[in-house]
């Protein structure tokens, strides 16, 4: 499983129509073959700091999903939105069941 952790700085002119962006590509997003979730958040300690948390099946998925059109448009779309760098992390991980 990969697991994506991203985030995006808004400002407060921005953050409402980055959130809407957010949600909308995340929906369309768990359609996709491999998409385990995919989910945006806002950071409790920072209200302009906007989250994705994605697990995905494999790289393979994720690399598809980056080939998506509408994932690239959402990238540019939010990237003119925001005054600072996106920021993303992949990680590679393996599911524990505890008990």
């Amino acid at each position: 499983m990969i697991i994506v952790i991203g985030h995006v700085i808004a400002s407060t002119e921005t953050v409402a129509e980055i959130l809407e962006l957010g949600r909308a590509h995340s929906a369309r997003s768990r359609g996709e073959p491999g998409c385990i979730a995919h989910n945006v958040h806002v950071d409790a300690e920072d209200a302009v700091r906007v989250v994705f948390v994605e697990y995905w099946a494999d790289r393979a998925a994720l690399e598809a999903h980056f080939r998506v059109p509408e994932s690239r448009a959402f990238v540019k779309a939010v990237r003119a939105l925001s005054p600072a760098p996106t920021v993303m992390k992949l990680f590679e991980a393996a599911e524990i069941r505890m008990g």
